[in-house]
């Protein structure tokens, strides 16, 4: 029997880091407070009318240049080394793989976020998605600086990752692919997981849930309020505290969607080798 796949997709902002990626390094490199950085960007996006995210991608440029920092690709990477996530985070990947293995079921996990990818990409997880979707800068070959946005990822753009990551079609601009009828889904909507913090999070946890799949919800211990309109709302299956340390609820969480894969695929299995006879 093939072994059915659980995807998994996170937001990173909030959701596995304790802040905005930006605010442990870069933002302190600029001389700034993550307040007054992301006042500024909210200003300059209110005066001009630019999205909110190109706004940040825009201002993170702008400001670096202002400081006189060369801000290469290799110098973003940096800034994600400093990333302080919650508990039980950095271990939380190979044990729910090891889980998944020993139900009979390949877990995989995704990046779906509206930070940098650079930024993540010099993290201590990075290593652990299948693929990274976050925002992107264009480098100049030359200055080796960045010119212009490869891609940006707002809070509604999230959702075509649900798709694309459910066919398997994981490049970004394969637009023909992703929008194709495909009965034969590389990983079913059922078996996908959305797991988010709030209000920017909310589309995707709606095209998770609604199409048979999960979504959670997770908050810092003690904040439940963030996160209560969202289940008082039916927009997320399950809210849980941002601890993804063994035997917490969100650990346990995972880990019965898991095994419900496992019960429903080994079900499957047996009516259609009933089927045969």
């Amino acid at each position: 029997m093939k072994k059915p796949i659980v995807a998994i997709l996170y937001d990173f902002d909030s959701t596995l880091a304790k802040e905005d990626m930006q605010n442990f390094s870069f933002i302190p490199s600029l001389g700034l407070t993550p307040a007054e950085f992301w006042q500024k960007t909210t200003e300059f996006s209110n005066e001009t009318g630019v999205e909110r995210t190109l706004s940040y991608l825009y201002m993170m440029i702008k400001m670096a240049r202002d400081k006189g920092i060369h801000m290469t690709r290799e110098w973003l990477n940096k800034q994600g080394e400093n990333i302080e996530f919650f508990p039980g985070v950095l271990e939380w990947f190979q044990r729910i793989n090891q889980y998944g293995k020993e139900n009979g079921v390949n877990v995989e996990h995704y990046l779906v976020s509206s930070g940098n990818r650079e930024i993540v990409e010099g993290s201590k997880i990075a290593k652990e998605f299948r693929v990274i979707y976050a925002c992107e800068y264009l480098y100049d070959p030359l200055t080796k600086e960045p010119v212009w946005p490869k891609l940006a990822i707002n809070f509604t753009q999230k959702t075509q990752y649900f798709y694309r990551i459910s066919k398997g079609v994981y490049d970004q601009n394969d637009d023909i692919g992703v929008n194709e009828k495909r009965p034969d889904r590389r990983i079913p909507y059922s078996n996908i997981i959305y797991i988010g913090d709030g209000m920017t999070d909310i589309p995707a946890m709606i095209i998770a849930k609604n199409n048979g799949g999960k979504s959670i919800a997770v908050y810092p211990r003690g904040k439940e309020d963030k996160v209560q309109n969202l289940a008082q709302d039916g927009r997320v299956n399950y809210t849980c505290v941002a601890d993804y340390r063994e035997d917490k609820m969100l650990d346990r969480v995972i880990k019965l969607i898991i095994q419900s894969v496992a019960i429903n695929a080994t079900l499957g299995e047996k009516e259609r080798h009933d089927h045969k006879e």
